[in-house]
Formats: C-alpha cells, sequence, structure tokens
C-alpha cells in the first residue's frame, strides 16, 4: 500500500519551478523523493536500492568513461563496479545533493541537447522508486505526456532495435501511434506516453500497456531485451 501523500518535501530539498525544462522538473522530484524514502528503498532496478540508483545518476554525470561502463556490457564490468562503489562510498546525502546541483558537463546543459539526452533517463528513473513505492502513474501531466510521445514516436525504433521476428505497433489514444516495425507477426502496444515509455525501457511490470497480437509475436517481445 502507498504512503499517504507527501506533502511538504524534506528539509533541504527543493522542486524546480513548474516552468522549468521537464528534465529539471524530473531531477527535481526525484532528489525530493530520494531524500524522503532513504537510501535503502527498493526500485525497479533489479538488485538496486536507492542508493545505487543515485551512485548510477552521479557516474553517468560526472564520469566521462561512464558510457563505457554502463553501455560496454561483460567487458567492463570492472570498471562499472569501480565507479559505482567509488560513488556509493560517497555517501547518500552528498549523491543527492550533487544530482539536484545539476548536470556539471555541458553537453547535459545544452538546450538543444538536454532533453534528447535527460528526459526519459530521469523520468524513468523517477518512477523506478515511485512505482517501487507502491505509487500510482501520473495523471495530471499532459505536458510530460506530449513529450514523452514526441520523443516515442522518433526514437522508439531504436529502443526496440533488438525485437527479432516480429513487428512492434505503439499506440497512445488521444496522442496516435507508430505504425508496426519489423519483420513477421505484429504486436500491438496500447497505453499512455508514460507506460509506453516504461515499457520500451524494460520496466514490463510496471507499465500498464495492454499487449495484442499472436501468441508467436507477444513471446518474441515478452523476452527481447528493451530500451536504451
Amino acid at each position: 500500500m502507498a504512503d499517504a501523500p507527501r506533502d511538504d518535501p524534506p528539509e533541504g530539498a527543493s522542486t524546480a519551478p513548474a516552468h522549468a525544462p521537464l528534465d529539471a522538473r524530473e531531477r527535481a522530484e526525484l532528489c525530493v523523493l530520494f531524500l524522503a524514502v532513504g537510501p535503502d528503498a527498493p526500485t525497479l532496478c533489479e538488485g538496486w536500492t536507492t542508493l545505487d540508483l543515485a551512485a548510477h545518476l552521479v557516474v553517468r554525470e560526472h564520469d566521462p568513461r561512464s558510457g563505457f561502463a554502463i553501455l560496454g556490457g561483460e567487458r567492463f564490468a570492472k570498471l562499472e563496479h569501480s565507479l559505482m562503489d567509488n560513488a556509493r562510498s560517497q555517501g547518500y546525502e552528498r549523491l543527492v545533493e550533487r544530482l539536484r546541483a545539476g548536470p556539471p558537463l555541458v553537453p547535459w546543459r545544452l538546450p538543444v541537447l538536454r532533453q534528447f539526452l535527460n528526459l526519459t533517463e530521469w523520468f524513468v528513473h523517477h518512477e523506478d522508486v515511485r512505482r517501487a513505492a507502491g505509487e500510482a502513474p501520473r495523471g495530471d501531466r499532459p505536458d510530460l505526456d506530449g513529450t514523452l510521445w514526441t520523443m516515442l514516436r522518433w526514437g522508439s525504433r531504436f529502443m526496440l532495435r533488438k525485437v527479432r521476428g516480429a513487428g512492434v505497433a505503439l499506440e497512445a489514444p488521444g496522442f496516435g501511434e507508430v505504425l508496426a516495425r519489423g519483420p513477421g507477426p505484429s504486436v500491438r502496444l496500447t497505453g499512455g506516453p508514460q507506460e509506453l515509455t516504461l515499457y520500451l525501457s524494460g520496466r514490463r511490470g510496471a507499465a500498464r500497456v495492454d499487449i495484442t497480437g499472436p501468441d508467436e509475436a507477444r513471446a518474441i517481445i515478452d523476452s527481447a531485451p528493451l530500451g536504451i
């Protein structure tokens, strides 16, 4: 059961103003949530607590080697473990403070790039903590829904690149659809932009998405690696 809504952020926390870029709002709200739930809370990232997730986000933004560590697979597993251990050793509150301060490196801050580089990452990890705590999907964010749908329209092909032998169509009622891409039988994923983003980011169990199509295609999408 989810806790009662938190009306007041923890002492020392802050939220971004409503006119701030969406990635900045997701960042600020996740930092508030991090402090509210503490370092040992569960997340949707298998095996990770909130301390681990905060460390991952700091490594991503503060260490130029993070691309190799995070995306390099087994070849760079030792490097990833080293970077994560170093980040965790800084302490949870220090990690959240660094995240709340904003991205330090220029690419993360450039207006033309920041949404592309940051929004999906911060939205998904915000939901990793929210949903693991039993909180419901956010139904009051048309600005977030619209932007995520735009990103899905041109980014879903990349997120689905490891699906082999089936086509995948997306449908977000009230927003539109992306026609099936890929050979073979097709499945249709139907849900709001937030839910489709979570599903395509690998959060199948938490995403409220309806899947229709032949069993063969559904089995393929159920087992395929998804996300960036």
